[in-house]
């Protein structure tokens, strides 16, 4: 399994809404799981007896995809990586390239926030392939996994005759799980047009994209309410060709020495966040942007997160605890897709 991390916030953050009734048929729909998720195609105007093709050219391209990115495979392209103890350049593909680059600009953009190397932080606090501590981590312990991490270490190499990473720390590890799904919903996403398929919703845990209608309708996707019920709306949008995530903080959690422990580690502290940002939702250009963009949010917490959006125009729809309740609040950018709040 990959997104085990982020698998009881991912599946849920976002649910698809129907569509108000028209005269058009209802778009095939084609589900299964991946990465320790789940996927879901929805496609308009596609001949039925192409779901079985389809099906399985989806889950082939998932497939793939878990290969290149999963930390719970020994043998993964960045699972190699990570082992690689040494720092000369090691060739990698296109699209990894294209995922780390993405990565390295969202960190520094949120001022390390999101950090892609805190996976020494991830397994540490029991969120990665390893197990839950028994006990909280020592101020050593967590101080020895922050000095594997850091975004300085790792660069990517663009030339004529391919791509590389290297890195000049041996122990860092490399966790792309925060960008994952968002990676796997652009490639499906990339499957579709090459079937020759231009009117779709597309979806890989939490993050989702369309392209064109719904019959004679938009897409349509609803923001989850920070509940543990299931499929409550808080909002619904209009993705208008766009790609969507949520990161949160309100499913994917353990007690530790009674304390409530968050998948979600500041690298700044080495520890799980405490303040009370539990949703960051972003729409972007592309669900991979939108992943990266989610997870650095709701690391900053409520305040920093808001300045952040507005400073750099995004498209951001937050929800914060306010003692028994919740809040909202969204950026100007994040109106224009909105259709209702609920």
């Amino acid at each position: 399994m990959f997104f085990k991390n982020i698998l009881l916030t991912g599946v849920l953050a976002l649910m698809l809404s129907g569509c108000e009734p028209n005269d058009a048929p209802p778009p095939l729909v084609l589900e299964g799981k991946t990465m320790g998720t789940v996927w879901r195609v929805s496609l308009a105007g596609v001949d039925p007896q192409r779901k079985a093709d389809l099906q399985q050219k989806i889950q082939q391209q998932l497939d793939r995809d878990d290969q290149t990115l999963s930390t719970w495979k020994a043998d993964s392209v960045l699972s190699r990586f990570n082992q690689y103890q040494g720092s000369a350049p090691q060739p990698v593909s296109a699209d990894m390239a294209d995922i780390v680059t993405m990565a390295l600009r969202i960190g520094q953009k949120t001022g390390g926030a999101m950090d892609i190397t805190v996976g020494p932080l991830v397994n540490l606090w029991g969120f990665g392939p390893t197990k839950q501590p028994a006990h909280t981590p020592s101020d050593a312990e967590i101080a020895a996994a922050r000095a594997l991490t850091g975004l300085q270490h790792l660069r990517v190499i663009q030339g004529a005759e391919g791509q590389w990473l290297q890195k000049d720390l041996p122990g860092l590890y490399v966790d792309l799980s925060t960008m994952g799904e968002g990676y796997a919903t652009d490639h499906l996403a990339r499957l579709m047009e090459q079937q020759g398929i231009t009117q779709y919703l597309v979806s890989v845990g939490g993050a989702v994209l369309s392209r064109g209608e719904n019959g004679q309708q938009p897409w349509r996707v609803a923001i989850q309410k920070p509940t543990d019920r299931e499929n409550v709306a808080e909002a619904r949008v209009n993705l208008q060709g766009h790609g969507i995530s949520t990161s949160g903080s309100y499913r994917n959690y353990y007690e530790l020495d009674g304390k409530r422990i968050s998948h979600v580690i500041d690298p700044a502290t080495g520890r799980p966040i405490t303040h009370n940002l539990v949703s960051a939702t972003v729409i972007a250009t592309t669900a991979l942007e939108a992943d990266g963009w989610d997870t650095g949010l709701m690391v900053l917490g409520p305040e920093r997160a808001k300045a952040l959006a507005l400073k750099a125009h995004l498209a951001v729809y937050l929800i914060t605890r306010e003692g028994n309740g919740f809040s909202h609040w969204m950026s100007p950018q994040f109106k224009t897709f909105l259709i209702d709040q609920h």
